[in-house]
């Protein structure tokens, strides 16, 4: 991490500031952060934001910068501090899909403190604690995934009716019956993908499309999928209850794509024998007439391999770079990659 000393330059905000920032392992991502002005403006719209709610921002500011947001963490005098993230515009969609999902599902989500759509700004409350960081603290029983898994497919339920609003957003379109065509423009635009796996890739076209047919065919709608839900992304403000939130990697797809990422994260917790459990419960809640248990275990193999494809295309989701090269084209092809690999059951 290192320290930014803002004395005599910049907004008042900013002067009055110490700000710490944590670049990771991306030193050198180009992001809106290093402009002067763009920060200076950035601060002061959250000052401005919290003024209005008669609060007032601390003096430490904290600040972690990725390729594919800012997020800044700001203290507030006399309460829990609160996040500021503004996205690229791949995903300036995700302050209006946050808000949005505040009216719809509240009992799941963050509602923001304020959205700023055009430039791609957000002003979130503190969530409580991750859910990454409970099982960093003490044991936690798989039951606990089951639970976060069985809640997520019944946000992911009660959204279905509007996915077309979603889509309106901004939030892209991965539909079920157009993913042969997102993967044609994913192979088509990759700079990276050696010439192996391009041509197993290219071989793969035609099951691909047969995939997407038949998992259309078993009759679970597209709706929001998260794409990235990991233990990093929730809240677990108390057991049993989780919240849900980073949503700049969402599409509009088959909701058992989003199953693949937090169900690895588990396996690799607690071992193979958690996936039937696992399975259950997402499942559980998609049950209905004409859908027997075992449509939907082949449905989501399906989606399992198909959810390969959200993963490469949120990787075009970064800050522009100045010199022009394609940022995320490694992590799209590895991505793009994992379609080939079968499903751990």
């Amino acid at each position: 991490m290192e320290r930014e000393s803002r004395t005599g330059r910049g907004s008042p905000i900013a002067r009055e500031s110490s700000i710490v920032v944590d670049r990771s392992t991306y030193q050198y991502a180009a992001t809106p952060w290093e402009r002067e002005s763009w920060r200076d403006a950035a601060l002061d719209w959250v000052a401005e934001r919290l003024a209005a709610r008669g609060l007032r921002m601390g003096a430490e500011l904290r600040v972690r910068l990725r390729p594919w947001s800012v997020l800044v963490r700001v203290p507030v005098q006399g309460r829990d501090a609160v996040w500021f993230k503004a996205n690229p515009p791949g995903s300036a969609f995700e302050g209006p899909l946050t808000a949005a999902l505040a009216r719809w599902v509240p009992e799941h989500v963050l509602e923001p403190l304020a959205v700023d759509a055009e430039r791609a700004w957000v002003l979130l409350p503190d969530g409580g604690e991750l859910f990454r960081t409970a099982l960093a603290r003490a044991p936690v029983e798989p039951v606990a995934w089951e639970d976060l898994l069985r809640r997520y497919a019944r946000l992911q339920r009660a959204v279905t009716a509007h996915r077309h609003e979603i889509e309106q957003l901004g939030v892209p379109a991965a539909r079920t019956l157009g993913l042969p065509e997102t993967f044609d423009g994913l192979l088509a635009r990759n700079t990276v993908l050696g010439a192996e796996d391009r041509a197993r890739l290219e071989r793969l076209r035609p099951r691909l499309a047969q995939w997407c047919a038949e998992l259309a065919s078993i009759g679970v709608e597209d709706t929001l999928d998260h794409a990235d839900l990991h233990d990093g992304q929730l809240f677990r403000p108390a057991p049993g209850r989780f919240t849900f939130f980073d949503w700049g990697d969402a599409a509009v797809s088959h909701p058992f794509c989003s199953l693949r990422i937090p169900a690895e994260k588990a396996l690799a917790r607690y071992g193979p024998q958690v996936l039937d459990r696992l399975l259950d419960a997402y499942l559980d809640p998609w049950t209905g007439p004409g859908r027997t248990a075992a449509d939907l275990r082949r449905a989501a193999h399906l989606a399992w391999r198909l959810s390969a494809l959200s993963r490469a295309a949120s990787w075009g989701r970064t800050f522009p770079d100045p010199s022009g090269t394609a940022s995320g084209d490694e992590h799209s092809a590895k991505s793009l990659v994992e379609i080939l690999d079968a499903p751990p059951f």
